[in-house]
């Protein structure tokens, strides 16, 4: 029994400029452990954050720049502190048979 093919994603350089802006993002340790642990524990003080990652402040600024910049995470102001949670759907987006069909010739 064969598996027919579906369409394949047409890729343009803005695609790719996206995907490896967001890539790129997701290639540093801490940032995945970042992203891990917020995951784990949900919606996460960035006061909380710094303990939990070990790192001071300014370090811990830089890493979760990077990951808004690229929308794999997203922050809500609640008073004077920031708050900093997964954006589940771009991490599902990440995961998606979409991004599949850029890599495979067909996607099933």
């Amino acid at each position: 029994m064969t598996n027919s093919p579906t369409t394949t994603i047409p890729a343009n350089q803005e695609t790719f400029e996206y995907y490896a802006h967001t890539f790129k993002a997701l290639a540093d340790p801490k940032r995945l452990k970042l992203m891990n642990e917020l995951c784990i524990r949900g919606q996460v003080c960035v006061c909380d954050l710094t303990e939990i990652m070990g790192m001071p402040q300014p370090k811990l600024s830089y890493h979760l720049k990077i990951l808004m910049d690229s929308n794999l995470i997203k922050q809500e102001k609640k008073g004077t502190w920031n708050y900093y949670e997964l954006n589940q759907g771009q991490v599902n987006h990440l995961l998606s048979p979409e991004l599949c069909c850029l890599f495979r010739p067909t996607c099933w």
